[in-house]
């Protein structure tokens, strides 16, 4: 026996509906946000100008304590520059390299007697006087908000020195010279938090205070410290570029015995206060 199945109006009716609801409800549903990137890379660079603020430094124990900003005219405002590149993964570990040059030159009439490793320069000497510190920086930190809109981060960081430093009179009859590299390692901390109209606040902390030979295990009695701090604000000005202004402090120095030369018994005390204003920028591959 065949039976047959009629469909009534009703119920194709309620079949239609159910099947527009389902397809409706599909429609609506969002799609799935597309995953971040593991990595994320950012470039920046500043540009801007750098003042001496204090300066002395002695060469060998029998010499002058040395003002650059008094005995070397060091008083000008000197070209400030820096290039950064950070990768972070998943935002969390951050990894930055960078890259600082740095060096003043300046040239005055001595106004009194200077005595620098041994050799004297005479009250009336025309002297040309240089002061470079360029270095290369790599550190890790890791950031221990999980927002994506803020940041504050904690780690270490290593240093690398360049240090030259050189009195010459101006008729070449004269000249002292001390060349330093070495590692320096680092602590460091920086920050980042929103502000209104997609303005931003931002800090960072890289220093140290140690004895030199706990550092590199030599035999000098050398105390060094540094310390590069810093505060900027800034505009996300379009998707993945920001421009901001920059307030930085780098001071330091070391004080203690090191290796004599055939020129010098090895004694320095140097100590400088620097400070920095300059407007720079970030690529960021992150929005």
């Amino acid at each position: 026996m065949r039976m047959n199945t009629l469909r009534t109006p009703g119920s194709l009716a309620l079949l239609l509906s159910c099947s527009l609801a389902a397809a409706t409800a599909a429609a609506q549903d969002p799609p799935a946000a597309p995953q971040e990137p593991a990595l994320g890379f950012r470039a920046q660079a500043e540009l801007g100008f750098l003042a001496v603020g204090r300066h002395f430094i002695q060469l060998g124990r029998d010499g002058s304590r040395v003002d650059y900003r008094d005995d070397a005219a060091q008083t000008n405002l000197y070209t400030f520059a820096r290039a950064s590149i950070e990768v972070d993964v998943r935002r969390r570990h951050l990894f930055t390299f960078l890259y600082q040059p740095l060096q003043i030159d300046s040239t005055t009439t001595l106004s009194r007697d200077l005595r620098i490793d041994g050799a004297t320069f005479a009250a009336g000497t025309p002297m040309r006087a240089r002061y470079g510190f360029p270095f290369f920086r790599a550190g890790w930190a890791y950031d221990v908000l999980p927002a994506a809109d803020r940041e504050l981060a904690f780690g270490v960081g290593l240093q690398l020195r360049n240090a030259s430093i050189e009195f010459e009179s101006v008729d070449g009859r004269t000249f002292r010279q001390r060349n330093d590299v070495g590692p320096v390692p680092l602590l460091r901390a920086r920050g980042r938090f929103p502000l209104a109209a997609r303005g931003f606040f931002a800090f960072e902390l890289d220093g140290l205070y140690a004895p030199i030979s706990v550092l590199n295990g030599s035999d000098n009695e050398v105390t060094g410290a540094i310390l590069d701090a810093s505060v900027r604000v800034g505009w996300r000005v379009r998707p993945h570029v920001d421009l901001f202004v920059n307030l930085r402090y780098i001071g330091g120095g070391a004080v203690g015995q090191g290796d004599p030369t055939s020129s010098s018994d090895g004694y320095q005390s140097n100590w400088l206060h620097f400070m920095t204003v300059s407007l720079g920028a970030t690529l960021d591959s992150r929005p």
